[in-house]
């Protein structure tokens, strides 16, 4: 039985088909890869900025004592900033210029 034009056609448009599936399938994969290669490989260092100070209301606490509003300091982001803290504490605590005078 000879393939008539028609079942020729419909075999090239069912391959046209498969291919078109493919080349869609294999494109939307890439542009996953590429998505998250771009985000993934984001080198900038984010700028963190300064937190800042938070202004704690008045209020009663469970004694029903008065406890005045104030101003709390931001935490510091500086990686040194622990260390530099227990230094000064030793320097204030040892040799500092308000340290307390021993009785002799």
């Amino acid at each position: 039985m000879k393939n008539t034009f028609d079942d020729r056609l419909v075999i090239q448009l069912n391959n046209m088909k498969y291919l078109m599936q493919e080349i869609k399938n294999k494109l939307i994969v890439y542009l996953i890869l590429l998505s998250v290669g771009i985000t993934g490989c984001d080198i900038k260092e984010k700028k963190v900025s300064p937190k800042k100070t938070t202004y704690v209301s008045p209020s009663i606490n469970y004694k029903g004592q008065f406890r005045p509003g104030y101003v709390r300091k931001s935490v510091s982001t500086n990686p040194n900033a622990l260390r530099n803290q227990t230094r000064s504490k030793y320097y204030y605590q040892t040799k500092g210029k308000y340290r307390r005078k021993r009785k002799s």
